[in-house]
């Protein structure tokens, strides 16, 4: 990409901003907005601080006021936030059916005419789309965020594991080999949505583009591909691979977590998005990227009328409120100038969206995710994400059921239609 807008030149398009522009505007031409993010510590908090600060130098009458929200929390209070008429001006966006719903509601300003030809260029057509909708964009990506297993090559090697898995036969195989010499593989079920990624990756491969598509529009799940995602997770889970106590266990909050669990040696691997390194970086005794940490995608799946080289992921992004002013849309075309899609990688430890910022890049892992991105037949959105909040929550307590015993595939499949009916 070409090099975005200069600080400089930001500055120029976010002088003021009337009160034709919603609320955060004064008289004088002085504009405050509110900014929510889910970065609570560490560079994450440190880069959206300086990001903010940096932007307020450039733009002497803008203000931006920052709230921090653990991850786990904001969607539910941006959820409560938006409904009571009291958002924030700039807040982080999942996309999806999530995003569909706030764009009916009236939430979100249509900011198509706002992105800037140069984050255009810079962030192309594709990632673009995921912050689009009947052609309209209401949000944009800052960061790619594909999934898939996240592991220790040391842990790897210590038992007898010498090359990655493919098949979910040769999963099976590496993880008994791990069981022996301790925890195979991280699982914070007590969050819900990771124990429900392991069902949505395994959807991914039992069910064709065509299926994940056609329940995206008509919120049916009746596909006989959805049965056999439950039951191949079920099978297994019921090999036992997770840590002890999975289903008490949070993904990423404390060394105890799942992220904290591969960033300290005492778990060979997590399914997880791409913003686990810089989880487990923050997780590790030193506060450093964990040195070993590897990563392979999910594998393939017998039976299945999915491609096995697709990828399940997301591109988080940020939106502007309904009645935020224009210079929000400066923030975000601003945050996505190659500078700060730079430093964005270098914070999260996380793929930026930027393709010229993608040259940064050094991590072996992140390569590794690059390059199983780039082969991707097709990139499906989270299944929470893709199919609305409360489909999305329905799987996730329908898959946390199935795995501590109190629910089967049939209940999972009964509760997401359910859910479905209820809009």
């Amino acid at each position: 990409m070409a090099a975005v807008l200069a600080l400089s030149t930001v500055g120029l398009a976010a002088c003021s901003g009337g009160d034709e522009d919603g609320g955060g505007s004064d008289s004088g031409g002085n504009v405050t907005m509110t900014l929510w993010h889910n970065s609570t510590t560490g560079p994450g908090k440190a880069f959206w601080d300086k990001a903010v600060a940096d932007f307020h130098t450039a733009n002497p009458t803008v203000t931006i006021k920052i709230q921090s929200i653990q991850n786990e929390d904001l969607d539910g209070k941006l959820q409560t936030s938006l409904n009571s008429g009291s958002a924030p001006d700039i807040f982080l966006q999942r996309g999806g059916g999530k995003m569909a719903a706030m764009v009916e509601a009236g939430q979100l300003k249509d900011i198509t005419d706002l992105v800037s030809p140069e984050t255009k260029a810079a962030v192309g057509d594709a990632a673009l789309g995921t912050g689009q909708i009947d052609g309209k964009t209401y949000g944009v990506p800052v960061s790619i965020l594909p999934g898939g297993f996240w592991y220790s090559k040391d842990i790897f090697k210590k038992a007898g594991i010498t090359s990655l898995p493919t098949t979910v036969e040769e999963l099976n195989a590496a993880a008994a080999k791990l069981k022996a010499t301790g925890t195979p593989i991280a699982l914070g079920a007590k969050d819900a949505w990771p124990a429900a990624h392991w069902f949505y990756f395994f959807a991914l491969r039992a069910c064709s583009k065509a299926s994940l598509d056609a329940a995206a529009k008509d919120k049916n799940f009746t596909d006989p591909c959805w049965t056999k995602a439950g039951n191949d997770l079920k099978a297994f889970a019921d090999t036992q691979p997770y840590n002890n106590g999975f289903l008490t266990t949070s993904a990423q909050q404390g060394a105890g977590s799942s992220a904290g669990l591969v960033a300290n040696g005492k778990a060979g691997m997590e399914l997880m998005g791409s913003w686990d390194p810089g989880v487990i970086a923050g997780l590790t005794k030193d506060k450093k990227p964990l040195p070993d940490l590897g990563f392979f995608p999910f594998p393939a799946v017998p039976g299945g009328q999915g491609d096995p080289a697709a990828i399940m992921g997301g591109a988080d992004g940020f939106s502007c409120s309904e009645k935020a002013p224009k210079e929000c849309a400066d923030f975000l075309n601003y945050i996505l100038t190659k500078p700060l899609q730079e430093a964005y990688y270098k914070a999260f430890n996380s793929l930026p969206v930027s393709k010229e910022a993608q040259g940064a890049v050094t991590e072996d892992y992140l390569k590794a995710v690059l390059e199983a991105y780039n082969k991707a037949p097709y990139v499906s959105q989270w299944l929470d994400t893709l199919y609305g909040q409360n489909v999305g929550n329905a799987l996730n307590v329908g898959v946390v059921n199935l795995l501590a015993g109190k629910g089967d595939v049939a209940g999972i499949i009964k509760a997401t239609n359910d859910a479905a009916k209820k809009g």
